[in-house]
């Protein structure tokens, strides 16, 4: 009498019941593990990288490290930046913003260009000025 080459084996407990799970004769037949859960906290669980993809992380981590590394080599300060040397000056009445400029310019200095730089040192919209109003003026 021949042996068979498959035998029926009863399922474990991750089957259903019912179920019947076939085997090759003359091997013990293990019950099959549950799937894990798709998804959900322990979803990455098993999840490994190939060697090409270990080399792309690696190469990402390096350039990113690169990026930020130049970007704080590059934020540093070349030296003492040479401030500008300021007066405080109270506006009497009748006093314009041109008539102070004009005191305040060097020999030779366009007037115009002085007016600007107390407009952007007083940070004034307009060269209006109030009497009792305090600004600093460049010591020159």
């Amino acid at each position: 009498m021949r042996r068979p080459a498959l035998r029926v084996v009863q399922g474990g407990a991750a089957e259903a019941p019912g179920r019947v799970q076939v085997a090759p004769a003359g091997t013990v037949a293990r019950p099959r593990r549950a799937a894990p859960p798709a998804g959900g906290a322990d979803g990455l669980r098993g999840l490994r990288l190939t060697r090409r993809g270990r080399a792309v992380v690696w190469a990402l981590g390096l350039l990113l490290g690169a990026g930020v590394g130049g970007a704080a080599w590059s934020a540093q300060a070349d030296g003492t930046a040479g401030g500008v040397v300021v007066e405080r000056h109270v506006v009497e009445p009748g006093e314009t913003l041109w008539a102070i400029a004009d005191r305040a310019a060097a020999e030779g200095e366009d007037v115009r260009d002085v007016v600007l730089e107390l407009m952007r040192l007083n940070d004034l919209a307009s060269g209006d000025l109030l009497a009792g109003q305090t600004i600093v003026v460049p010591a020159r």
